[in-house]
């Protein structure tokens, strides 16, 4: 089965943890003749930033790079997998912790982002630290806080396990454990978290066969006007970095995007987030503040504080924030839950 054949490519995932809760030994079972995986391109989605010209996305690739996403030792302590703060059930993310947890039990700087539609995404993490899939995953593997690890390290790790080894062979012909190998592995299976079949996703291709309620209908209308303008199109982002009025967190110095960039005029920028399965991701901000979308709603309304690079679309009437009434409020929530994909945070 490939991935064209399978509606937008959400039941891959359910493929996946088939392979995964097999025994080990099952694994030598996986055809050695890989099968190359479509992707879908989902309706009013933006052409594709990452094309993965060099590293082909087959099943078996998809498989390994399952496996390695859920493998504790990729971290220095053998504990910390990409999985432990990116949890399927909670559309990627590291539910509850406003701050995601690392090795050796330390607390990071920043909220786990969903991971989501990423082969749509020009630049990865709240600051943009990296603007290619199949090296993003370094950027946590060797932060010293989150996982704490070098490739040389983890593939010392990995060499002789016989499963490993022929998940290697399955998808790239060799058993050789390679970091390369690795990388490309983990992008193959996060260019698979694809999702795009909501209640909003079927409203918009089919109205009649799925009506919207009359909350719905309003709320979708409110959040054109009041916040389509970075949570833009079908993405629910217009994928730049924005100051958004948040008051600094006092209890951590984080800059921003100008951490990357080095530009003071990008102070206080974060990357716009995706609003898909926004109901699953709570807590919300890069450092999870918010614990709730009514109180994300009250602090866009009457929360933010002005700063020197804070985003223009923010200061309506020379006013910092966007009015909006509590019914307005309740209204833009109704239609911000239909965004929820419950295929994609399925094990099943």
């Amino acid at each position: 089965m490939v991935a064209k054949d399978i509606k937008k490519g959400f039941l891959l995932l359910g493929l996946l943890v088939g392979f995964s809760s097999c025994q080990d030994d099952s694994y030598e079972m996986i055809p050695l003749t890989d099968e190359e995986i479509v992707l879908d391109q989902p309706q009013g989605f933006p052409e594709r930033s990452y094309l993965g010209k060099q590293n082909k996305l087959t099943k078996n690739g998809v498989v390994l790079g399952k496996k390695l996403f859920e493998d504790g030792r990729l971290s220095a302590d053998n504990l910390v997998s990409c999985s432990f703060c990116h949890m399927q059930e909670y559309a990627f993310t590291h539910h509850g912790h406003d701050l995601s947890h690392g090795v050796y039990d330390q607390v990071g700087l920043r909220n786990a982002p969903a991971l989501q539609n990423l082969v749509w995404i020009k630049e990865y993490f709240y600051d943009g630290a990296s603007n290619n899939l199949e090296m993003a995953s370094l950027v946590p593997i060797h932060n010293e806080v989150e996982m704490a690890e070098n490739m040389p390290s983890i593939v010392n790790k990995l060499k002789d396990d016989r499963t490993y080894r022929q998940l290697f062979l399955n998808a790239f012909g060799t058993e050789e454990v390679t970091s390369s190998g690795i990388l490309k592995a983990l992008a193959q299976y996060m260019s698979v978290l694809v999702s795009a079949n909501s209640r909003y996703d079927q409203w918009k291709s089919n109205p009649q066969k799925t009506p919207f309620t009359d909350d719905e209908i309003q709320g979708y209308e409110l959040f054109q006007q009041k916040c389509a303008s970075c949570h833009y199109g079908e993405l629910f982002t217009n994928q730049t970095f924005v100051n958004n009025g948040l008051p600094p967190n006092p209890r951590i110095n984080d800059l921003g995007r100008e951490t990357v960039s080095g530009d003071p005029n990008d102070r206080y920028k974060f990357k716009v987030p995706s609003l898909r399965n926004v109901a699953y991701t709570a807590p919300y901000m890069h450092d999870g503040r918010f614990r709730t979308l009514e109180s994300v709603l009250r602090f866009y309304s009457e929360g933010m504080i002005h700063s020197e690079t804070i985003a223009n679309e923010l200061i309506i009437d020379g006013q910092v924030g966007i009015p909006m009434t509590t019914e307005e409020q309740r209204l833009i929530i109704a239609f911000l839950k239909t965004l929820s994909d419950e295929a994609f945070i399925s094990k099943n």
